[in-house]
């Protein structure tokens, strides 16, 4: 019973540390944010901040790295069979199930992803989404792209799609918009799959 309770104790701690981290962010911009800011605002001391993260800078790249590898879950489950799906016709997974998914992880993360997206946020953030696409789609065991099936340069589609979709999670994020995670994956499904144009009533 009490190891239990103490396990409940350290998630409270981290939680803590996080929401105190977000609010900071927003509020002073992350380069300015010292860990004594974070144990005040979070109400802890030094020694149990340090307990579990090195510098503000190990406290953002571990949650950075915990959202992507939600989102990697995903992909890897998924993405693969997507692809063999509209390469075939064969509609076994859909774009737009992947794509709630997607949404439903990025509203659980909201607030981290509107402060660090943010105008006082982590600017490398967006390279690391970029990157972590890359390797997705093209370094994974069972890469679903094959450079050599490919009608443009691998880095310039990578960039193009990686840049859209962060583009339009911000404007979702970022202006506070009542979309629910189903309507953001049909939006953002409708313009991936069929192309801006179409998306514009320009093109059927």
């Amino acid at each position: 019973m009490k190891e239990n309770y103490s396990d409940l104790r350290v998630v409270r701690t981290i939680e803590s540390i996080k929401e105190s981290f977000i609010e900071l962010i927003e509020e002073k911009g992350f380069e300015a944010i010292t860990v004594k800011d974070i144990t005040l605002k979070a109400k802890i001391n030094r020694g149990t901040f340090y307990a579990h993260y090195q510098d503000k800078y190990d406290l953002m790249n571990r949650y950075q790295e915990e959202f992507m590898l939600e989102i990697s879950n995903i992909a890897k489950q998924n993405i693969s069979k997507m692809v063999a799906s509209l390469s075939t016709n064969n509609p076994s997974v859909q774009p737009l199930e992947i794509a709630v998914l997607i949404f439903e992880i990025l509203e659980r993360n909201r607030k981290f992803l509107k402060a660090i997206l943010g105008p006082n946020g982590d600017l490398s953030f967006q390279t690391k989404l970029k990157n972590f696409m890359w390797k997705t789609l093209f370094e994974s065991t069972d890469n679903p792209l094959k450079p050599g099936k490919l009608l443009v340069p691998g880095e310039y589609l990578v960039s193009y799609i990686a840049s859209a979709h962060i583009g339009v999670i911000q404007q979702w994020l970022l202006q506070d918009r009542k979309e629910t995670p189903q309507e953001m994956a049909q939006i953002l499904s409708t313009i991936t799959l069929n192309g801006p144009f179409f998306a514009a009533g320009l093109k059927k």
